[in-house]
C-alpha cells in the first residue's frame, strides 16, 4: 500500500502514513489524526472544503516532537477538532528540508521563535497565517493548549477570514523586505572579516568556551574560523579560544563519553547537560573541527574524540549496503527523557568494581552538575576534573588510563542491554557528503584505510544509486528510488564530500562527479545577484505546493556550515586541488552577495567569513617521495600536520590533481617532502618534525 491507497479494514485513520519512507510518518499513522503526507492532495482538500491547513513539521530524533504525538496528538479531542475544522499535514523535516525551510522562515517572521516541532496554520494556498512550535493538548507550563489553539482558528476562519489573510500577507511581505535587505559592504570582504569576527568575539563565553549562553550549541565553523584568523592574523588568542572551546565541549556532557559522539546541543552554558539526541550532521561537523584542533594542537585528548566519534557513526549509524543514516533518537520510549545515556549512581556502583566505581564518579562529577533537572538521581557523565587528580589516592594497579577504559568497556555493555532509542536508517545524500568529507579527512589523519574504506562505501553507493549526469544527485534512497532531485544542500554537501575523498585518495573517479555536481551548483541553481537557491527549478521534482515556489537562500549557518558558504568552501577546495582559478574566481563572485546579505549576521556569518578568509589564503601543497620507513614516517608527519587549506599526496599525483612543483625531479630513490604555499615551492624538508611547524607558519619566516 501507498500513502495514496484507499485506507484498510481497521486502519481508519493514519493510513496514508503506514508505509510512508518516512520512519518519522510511520510513528504517527496510528495516531487518531487523518494525517496527510506532503503533496498536492491536501492543499487541494483545503481549497474544495474551503478549510485552513495544519501543518505539523518534526523528525524522529526530536525529543519534543515525540511528546506533541504521544500527547496532543494522541488526545481525542484535538482529534475531534482537527477532523471538524482542519486539513492535517505531517512532515518530516530530514525527508523535505525545502518544506521545512521555507515553513520555518514564515512562521519565524510571525513569532520570532522556530524550531521542531514546527506547528503551522496555513492558507489553502499554503502561506502562513499563524503558527508556533509545541503545543500541550491543553493550557499548562505557560503555553496555550492546542485544543482551545484549535478552536480559536476554527472560530476566526470562519468569522474573520481577511484578518487571517492579512497575517499571511504581512508575513510574505516580511519575508519580501528579508530578503531585498542589504548590508554596507563598501569595505568588501576584508571588512566584512573583520565584523563577523568583532561580533563573534563579543559572544565567546570565557568561563566555559563556546558561544553565548544556555542553550548553547556547538558551532563548528566558528571554531575553524577562529583556527583560520590565529594563522592569518598571527592571534594566539582566537587559537585559544578555538582550544578552550574544544577541550570544554569534548569534556562536557555534550560529549557521550561511553558511546563516543555528540549530542545535539546543552540546556546551560556549561556543556553539562544535552539535548540527547545524536545527528548525523552535527557530528560530520563536529568530526571535522576535532581533526583540525588534534591537528593544530597535537592534544591527544582530540584525538580521542576523533576516534570515538568515528567510532559511534560507524557502531550506530553505518548501513549494511553502504553509507550512512540520519540520527539516533534522544529517547527509548514514551515519556523518556534521557534514561538510556544517564546513570544512577547505584547503576554504577552495581556494574564496575570498586575502584573503577571511585575513579569515574571523581572524573565524570556524578551527583554534581550532570544531575538531570526532572530526575536528579540520574546523571549526565561529564569530565570534572583531570584523570590524574581523579586517580590520586586510588589503588590502580594497571594505571589511571588503563582502569577508566577498562569502566567505559563495562559501562558500554551495560548500557548496551538497555532499551535503545531508534536510529533513523535513512540515507541522505547531504548527511552522507558530510560524513564521506570528515571520514576523509579523519582517515587521512589517523592514517587508518578502513576509515577511508567506509567513505568510499558511501560514495560509491550514493554514486550507483542516487546520482545522475545532468540533473545532479538525489536527496534522499527511498525503497523504491531515488527521489529529492534539485535541492542545493545534497549537490554542495556531496561534491564537497567527494572533493575530500578524491584529495584524501589521489583517485580521479571521485574528482570527476564532484566536478559535475559543483558546474551543476554554478549552473542550475543561480538567484538573485548571484547568490544560490536552495531549490533549481528546472531539476526540483517534489510536489510544487504550498510555499516551495517561494525563493530561498541559505547564507547563515544554523549553526551548522550553510549551503552558499559550503559551496564557497567547496570551490575554494576543489581550486586547491586541481590549481584551477576558475574555481577561484567562481568562490569570490559568491562571496561578494553572501557579504552584502548577511554582514551582520555575526557568529551565523562564521562559515562565510571562513571562505572568505581561505580565499585570501595561499592554500599549502605536499608530496613524499620515496618509500620505506622514512617516507613513511614523513607522510604520516604531513597528514598529521595542520594548515588551513592544505592536500597530501603519497608521490607525485596524476591529472586532474596538479603540484605546483613540476620540475622539482628527484633523485632515485630520495626520500623527502616537498612543499609549496600557492605557487612558491620551500625546500625540501626530510624531518616529519619540521612539517607541523612549517605548514602552521604558511611558510611565512619568523613564525611557527
Amino acid at each position: 500500500m501507498t500513502p495514496s491507497a484507499s485506507p484498510s479494514p481497521g486502519h481508519r485513520n493514519g493510513w496514508r502514513l503506514a508505509e510512508a519512507p518516512s520512519a518519522y510518518l510511520r510513528m504517527a499513522a496510528e495516531q487518531p489524526i487523518e494525517w496527510h503526507p506532503w503533496g498536492p492532495e491536501p492543499f487541494e482538500i483545503a481549497r474544495r472544503t474551503g478549510r485552513p491547513v495544519l501543518l505539523d513539521v518534526g523528525a524522529s530524533w526530536c525529543h519534543w516532537c515525540h511528546v506533541m504525538d504521544e500527547g496532543t496528538y494522541s488526545d481525542g479531542e484535538v482529534a475531534r477538532l482537527l477532523a471538524q475544522h482542519f486539513v492535517a499535514v505531517k512532515v518530516d523535516r530530514d525527508q523535505h528540508p525545502e518544506v521545512d525551510r521555507r515553513y520555518q522562515r514564515q512562521v519565524g517572521a510571525l513569532t520570532g521563535e522556530g524550531g521542531w516541532p514546527l506547528t503551522a496554520f496555513l492558507t489553502p494556498e499554503g502561506e502562513v497565517f499563524l503558527g508556533g512550535t509545541y503545543f500541550p493538548p491543553t493550557d499548562g507550563h505557560g503555553r496555550p493548549g492546542l485544543r482551545r489553539v484549535l478552536q480559536e482558528v476554527a472560530r476566526l476562519w470562519r468569522d474573520e477570514p481577511e484578518r487571517l489573510r492579512e497575517n499571511a500577507r504581512g508575513i510574505q511581505g516580511s519575508l519580501q523586505r528579508m530578503r531585498s535587505a542589504r548590508s554596507v559592504a563598501a569595505d568588501g570582504l576584508e571588512g566584512f572579516v573583520a565584523r563577523v569576527r568583532g561580533e563573534m568575539l563579543s559572544s565567546y563565553d570565557p568561563v566555559n568556551g563556546g558561544f553565548g549562553m544556555a542553550p548553547k550549541f556547538p558551532h563548528p565553523t566558528a571554531v575553524s574560523f577562529l583556527l583560520w584568523d590565529a594563522f592569518a592574523q598571527r592571534t594566539e588568542s582566537s587559537a585559544e579560544r578555538a582550544r578552550e572551546t574544544l577541550r570544554r565541549m569534548a569534556e562536557g556532557g555534550l560529549y557521550d563519553h561511553v558511546g563516543g559522539g555528540f549530542h545535539r546541543y546543552s540546556v546551560d552554558e556549561g556543556w553539562h547537560v544535552p539535548h540527547f539526541e545524536k545527528m548525523a550532521s552535527d557530528n560530520a561537523a563536529l568530526l571535522s573541527a576535532y581533526v583540525e584542533g588534534a591537528q593544530r594542537f597535537g592534544d591527544p585528548r582530540f584525538e580521542e574524540v576523533v576516534r570515538g566519534t568515528v567510532a559511534w557513526v560507524r557502531d550506530v549509524l553505518s548501513v549494511p549496503e553502504g553509507g550512512f543514516g540520519a540520527s539516533q533518537d534522544a529517547d527509548n520510549a514514551p515519556g523518556d527523557d534521557g534514561s538510556y545515556f544517564t546513570w544512577t549512581r547505584p547503576e554504577l556502583k552495581s556494574a564496575l568494581p570498586a575502584e573503577e566505581f571511585r575513579l569515574v564518579v571523581r572524573l565524570y562529577g556524578v551527583d554534581t552538575d550532570g544531575r538531570m533537572p526532572h530526575d536528579p538521581e540520574r546523571n549526565v557523565l561529564f569530565r570534572l576534573v583531570p584523570l590524574a587528580e581523579a586517580a590520586d589516592g586510588l589503588v590502580l594497579p594497571r594505571g589511571a588510563e588503563a582502569t577508566l577504559a577498562s569502566a567505559l568497556e563495562t559501562l558500554r555493555r551495560v548500557r548496551g542491554a538497555r532499551p535503545t532509542p531508534t536510529v533513523d536508517p535513512a540515507v541522505y545524500a547531504d548527511l552522507n557528503g558530510r560524513l564521506i568529507g570528515a571520514f576523509a579527512r579523519a582517515g587521512s589523519y589517523l592514517g587508518d584505510a578502513t576509515i577511508l574504506a567506509d567513505a568510499r562505501r558511501a560514495a560509491d553507493r550514493i554514486l550507483k544509486v542516487a546520482y545522475r549526469p545532468g540533473e545532479g544527485v538525489a536527496h534522499r534512497l527511498d525503497p523504491d528510488g531515488p527521489r529529492g532531485f534539485g535541492l542545493l544542500e545534497d549537490q554542495v554537501a556531496f561534491a564537497g564530500g567527494l572533493v575530500e575523498l578524491a584529495g584524501a585518495l589521489a583517485e580521479p573517479s571521485y574528482l570527476r562527479p564532484g566536478v559535475e555536481l559543483l558546474e551543476l551548483v554554478d549552473r542550475e541553481f543561480r538567484g538573485e545577484d548571484g547568490l544560490l537557491r536552495d531549490v533549481a527549478p528546472r531539476l526540483y521534482d517534489g510536489p510544487r505546493v504550498g510555499g516551495v515556489g517561494e525563493p530561498s537562500y541559505p547564507l547563515e549557518d544554523s549553526p551548522h556550515l550553510s549551503a552558499n558558504a559550503g559551496a564557497v568552501l567547496a570551490f575554494l577546495r576543489l581550486a586547491a586541488l586541481v590549481h584551477d582559478d576558475q574555481w577561484s574566481t567562481k568562490a569570490r563572485g559568491l562571496l561578494g552577495p553572501i557579504a552584502a546579505r548577511i554582514g551582520g549576521a555575526g557568529l551565523f556569518a562564521a562559515g562565510a567569513a571562513w571562505a572568505a578568509g581561505l580565499l585570501g589564503t595561499e592554500p599549502a601543497s605536499v608530496v613524499v617521495e620515496g618509500s620505506g620507513p622514512e617516507a613513511a614516517a614523513l607522510l604520516r608527519g604531513a597528514r598529521r600536520a595542520w594548515h588551513p587549506n592544505v592536500w597530501v599526496f603519497a608521490g607525485r599525483p596524476a591529472a586532474p590533481f596538479s603540484f605546483p612543483a613540476e620540475g622539482t625531479e628527484s633523485a632515485t630513490g630520495s626520500t623527502r617532502a616537498l612543499v609549496c604555499f600557492g605557487k612558491v615551492c620551500v625546500p625540501p624538508v626530510t624531518s616529519p618534525e619540521s612539517l607541523s611547524p612549517l605548514l602552521a607558519s604558511g611558510g611565512r619566516a619568523g613564525t611557527r
